[in-house]
């Protein structure tokens, strides 16, 4: 029996939606125009973890070391950081790679090259490069590395300078902006989402109010809220999956027209970022879609259940 009537509120929701013409279609457009806000709000976010992960990637902190300083020591405090759980990754160049290094960057400027050839012997000593999980926990690395022991172990120092310092401001300058455009991106999706969805309601609600009628007879009738509200909501929900359809394809041109012409800019392919991603997105939106579409029917049409 509940199967039975289970198939008569799907049956029943689909005449309606087809009956519904131009406001089936109204409805259609304005879900497929939440949907695609919500996309682009996606890609937005990728693109902007993209760029700011990004940015991280050039910042580091770079330990030089004394010229004449042991390597096996130098290993061992490459070790130590290496467990800290702030840090990704550390990376150790050899005064011999630091030497290289610098005649490439040098390579045209004669007079440099010249003093380094009449010095003959290597100037410059190893170093490593600290990169650490967050931008906010250099500041953590550079406190374990004024620590007691972190350096010396043991012996004299073999630390000639560490350039945190030096790149301090520029540091907390980028956790600012990091703290900062994540807050605002939150904000932006909550308010364009809430605008969406009052959108989204009130156009289901036009879409009720014209079976109205309908409604009014079927109380009278006896039929339980709940086989008035059913038909409805599988109506909202075809809303919302053929607006995840019409969504979905037309974000695909977008992004090929985005990946030809905006890779530079973005500093990504997003039209690959959209492809490599498609099945969640497609769920996301699926289940945004046909979310917002049966709650905006149940509130819509509570209004006409309570008379």
């Amino acid at each position: 029996m509940m199967m039975i009537d289970l198939k008569r509120v799907i049956k029943a929701g689909f005449l309606n939606f087809t009956r519904s013409g131009l406001v089936s279609f109204a409805a259609v457009l304005v879900v497929t125009i939440t949907l695609s806000v919500i996309t682009g709000i996606i890609l937005l976010q990728a693109v902007l973890n993209f760029s700011l992960n990004e940015i991280k990637d050039k910042v580091d902190v770079t330990i030089y070391f004394n010229v004449k300083a042991p390597e096996d020591k130098i290993l061992s405090l490459k070790g130590s950081l290496e467990n800290l759980p702030e840090v990704k990754e550390v990376s150790y160049v050899s005064a011999e790679e630091a030497l290289r290094l610098f005649r490439e960057r040098h390579e045209s400027d004669y007079p440099t090259i010249q003093a380094l050839d009449e010095i003959k012997d290597n100037p410059l000593g190893a170093y490593l490069n600290v990169k650490a999980k967050e931008v906010s926990q250099y500041e953590s690395i550079a406190n374990f590395l004024k620590g007691d022991n972190a350096l010396v172990l043991g012996s004299a120092s073999i630390v000639d300078k560490i350039n945190y310092h030096q790149n301090k401001i520029v540091i907390d300058r980028l956790n600012n902006i990091i703290s900062g455009a994540q807050k605002l991106g939150f904000l932006v999706t909550l308010i364009l989402i809430v605008i969406s969805i009052i959108v989204t309601f009130n156009t289901i609600r036009l879409a009720i109010f014209i079976s109205k009628e309908e409604i009014s007879v079927m109380r009278l009738v006896g039929a339980s809220k709940m086989r008035v509200r059913g038909p409805f909501m599988v109506e909202g929900a075809i809303y919302g999956a053929i607006a995840t359809i019409i969504t979905i394809l037309l974000f695909i041109p977008t992004t090929i027209y985005l990946g030809r012409t905006m890779t530079n800019f973005l500093g990504m392919n997003i039209f690959s970022y959209y492809v490599s991603n498609l099945f969640q997105i497609t769920v996301i939106i699926l289940l945004s879609g046909v979310s917002l579409g049966i709650i905006s029917s149940l509130i819509a049409i509570r209004k006409y259940l309570n008379k």
